[in-house]
């Protein structure tokens, strides 16, 4: 058998894909290399919260609850509900909500909260009691609810509590 000659594309590719090789020597610094596309690492900063911090609390504009009238808490899988009902000084108000004071019970065990309500938009006449009721509630995790001896929920007027 005679060997057949190579044909002179298929060796002139091969020419070219070693000097190519070759090169990449010089094109290691070149932005034709894949790897150098994103360049190194950079240091940054350990958070993404903004340099002067977040702002530590945030402004309520909602008023408390006329008068705290019921206060209960019941016992459900995983932690407690309380709920709390208030009234209101007329009908209208809205947007009620349970905001605690703090994350964490006061040294007596002590956990606050301000029964929070919105103003209506327009003023309304007076109504009797049940139209001016409101009703509130919130959960607390077992692991939230450690070290509470009792529950405090504040109104304009008073506030009621609760012990454990």
């Amino acid at each position: 058998m005679t060997r057949r000659a190579r044909p002179p594309v298929l060796v002139a590719a091969l020419l070219a894909g070693s000097l190519a090789l070759g090169g990449c020597a010089q094109v290691s610094e070149s932005r034709l290399n894949p790897f150098n596309w994103f360049g190194g690492s950079e240091e940054g900063p350990a958070t993404l919260a903004p340099r002067g911090g977040y702002v530590s609390s945030v402004i309520d504009n909602r008023a408390l609850v006329g008068s705290v009238t019921e206060l209960e808490i019941s016992r459900s899988q995983g932690g407690a509900l309380i709920v709390a009902t208030g009234l209101a000084p007329t009908p209208g108000w809205w947007d009620a909500e349970l905001v605690a004071e703090s994350e964490t019970p006061a040294e007596d065990g002590t956990l606050t909260y301000a029964f929070r309500v919105a103003e209506p938009g327009t003023p309304t006449p007076a109504a009797p009691p049940p139209a001016r009721e409101l009703t509130a509630a919130t959960f607390l995790s077992n692991q939230s609810l450690e070290g509470v001896r009792r529950i405090v929920v504040l109104g304009q007027s008073n506030s009621r509590s609760i012990r454990r």
